[in-house]
């Protein structure tokens, strides 16, 4: 064990943790003022709900470290977690590893929430997903990140482009469109403050997010540090500027959302790519979601209503596509990408995000059909609590 790498892992620990309640923040203020109150309430209740089923569950289905199924019970309620010894060939403890990644489980579970947030019962919602967190997110977090079939198929995830966004951002939108549209679509202004200070705690938890996940203090860590603060520049400078040219004007939260959009991209790749490509994983990015946000929601006739899956899916999605092209060993990456002549990166990472996509939606829409049937058969909230909010 190094003591430098266990310190470094609890602070990025303690940083995406951060991530929860700045996210329930930021939504508070690009959300209805009826469903404001309601929206920091939810957020702490999912710290609490999420950290007790990974403790629990999660962290025993998710990693395994084995294909045996029967093995997905043997650290349940932690046990056998080692608080001073790695059993993954790390120099930090299994237990810290743990906790690390329940932090990644947190966040991704309130994600789904921005989809949905105002319409959806508060019963069916956190049945939802607390199923959802081991049923989906578990198993798919053991696919990729350890070593199970996504990442032997070949597929790279550095930090949760597949894990954490384009799960959650599809699984929003499956939510979303079984809901149907809510009733009063008025625009109704951000409340400025809460999107500032909820913005500034998302983005100041990413560096542990992407840089943590390096998993020791070392060059990869910096480098997943530095490409996320290029990046999440470049994207928030981009949008900033789609968003002029539309409607001569810059909100606070289109400068935020160009960051988070830098952000998502760069997340998959942040530690396998070198900083100029990050920067264009930011210019690329910005133009990209700020269209999925503008148009392609208007055109499909969703209601994402606090933009999950045009954020975190759409960018989910580019981000691992991109990572194929630039991926760049001399910059940490297992394997080489697309500019330095390996197309078959590419094959699978497309491979990885369609089966992540399938997977995420089928088992989400079947869980939203199983948990409605201890609803009264409906998820969704009376027309005159939706009209009065959730506060």
């Amino acid at each position: 064990m190094q003591a430098g790498d266990i310190a470094f892992i609890l602070i990025s620990s303690l940083l995406v943790w951060l991530m929860t309640p700045g996210l329930a923040f930021f939504y508070a203020g690009v959300a209805d003022e009826k469903n404001r109150l309601y929206m920091l309430r939810l957020g702490l209740i999912i710290i609490g709900l999420v950290s007790i089923l990974w403790f629990a569950f999660g962290y025993s289905f998710a990693f395994t470290g084995s294909e045996n199924f029967s093995k997905v019970f043997n650290q349940l309620f932690f046990n056998g977690v080692s608080f001073t010894h790695s059993t993954r060939e790390l120099t930090i403890p299994d237990a810290l590893f743990a906790f690390f990644q329940g932090t990644f489980a947190m966040i991704t579970v309130l994600i789904i929430v921005g989809s949905v947030l105002g319409r959806m019962k508060t019963k069916a919602l956190l049945l939802f997903l607390s199923f959802w967190l081991l049923v989906v997110y578990a198993p798919l977090a053991h696919m990729v990140w350890d070593n199970g079939f996504i990442a032997r198929l070949g597929a790279i995830d550095f930090a949760g482009g597949t894990v954490v966004h384009i799960s959650s951002g599809v699984t929003g939108l499956v939510l979303a469109l079984m809901l149907g549209r809510r009733r009063d679509m008025k625009v109704i202004p951000a409340k400025s403050s809460y999107t500032f200070i909820g913005g500034l705690l998302l983005w100041l938890g990413w560096f542990g997010f992407n840089g943590g996940s390096a998993l020791a203090a070392n060059g990869q860590g910096i480098l997943a540090m530095f490409n996320s603060a290029i990046a999440s520049a470049a994207g928030l400078l981009g949008f900033s500027y789609c968003a002029y040219r539309k409607q001569s004007n810059i909100t606070i939260s289109d400068l935020f959302n160009g960051a988070l959009a830098g952000l998502v991209a760069i997340t998959p790749a942040a530690g396998f790519v070198a900083p100029w490509a990050a920067l264009l994983f930011g210019m690329v990015a910005a133009p990209v979601i700020y269209w999925s946000l503008a148009t392609l929601k208007t055109k499909c006739q969703y209601d994402d209503t606090l933009d999950a899956f045009g954020i975190h899916g759409v960018g989910g999605i580019l981000g691992a596509l991109l990572t194929a092209i630039f991926a760049d060993k001399s910059f940490f990456s297992p394997v080489q990408g697309v500019i330095h002549g390996n197309w078959t990166l590419l094959g699978e990472q497309a491979l990885a995000v369609l089966l992540t996509v399938a997977f995420t939606a089928a088992l989400s829409y079947l869980l939203a059909k199983v948990v409605s049937l201890f609803t009264n058969g409906s998820l969704r909230v009376s027309a005159a609590i939706e009209d009065r909010g959730l506060n």
